[in-house]
């Protein structure tokens, strides 16, 4: 099993910054991916950014050039680096980790962008 936490989520205003971690424990070893998703009320859960062992990463068109993903190598903390915040980019933010066939999630943190 894995377990996330995520941390660092909070009120910010437009244009600003944040830094969302999410701490994995337990059978680390079995990750080999690990992403972060966002869910904005009334909305579907939608990918954000993703990251594999491997070295490839993928983003949400709306955040690109805005957010960057890090930390996945080292498989027990990835990063979220969200700049230019918008009040679309407001929602609960999850993470997930992925390998040997399963996947698991954090528990969330709210984000919210005022204007």
């Amino acid at each position: 099993q894995v377990q996330l936490v995520e941390s660092g989520g909070g009120l910010v205003q437009a244009g600003g910054s944040l830094t969302l971690s999410c701490a994995a424990s337990g059978s680390i070893f079995r990750i080999n991916a690990m992403g972060w998703y966002r869910q904005a009320p009334g909305k579907q859960r939608e990918l954000v950014a993703a990251a594999s062992s491997g070295g490839s990463t993928n983003f949400a068109d709306s955040v690109k050039g805005r957010f960057t993903i890090s930390g996945i190598n080292a498989k027990n903390t990835v990063y979220l680096q969200m700049n230019s915040l918008k009040p679309e980019d407001t929602a609960v933010y999850y993470c997930k980790a992925e390998g040997w066939g399963s996947y698991y999630w954090g528990q969330g943190t709210q984000v919210t962008v005022s204007s």
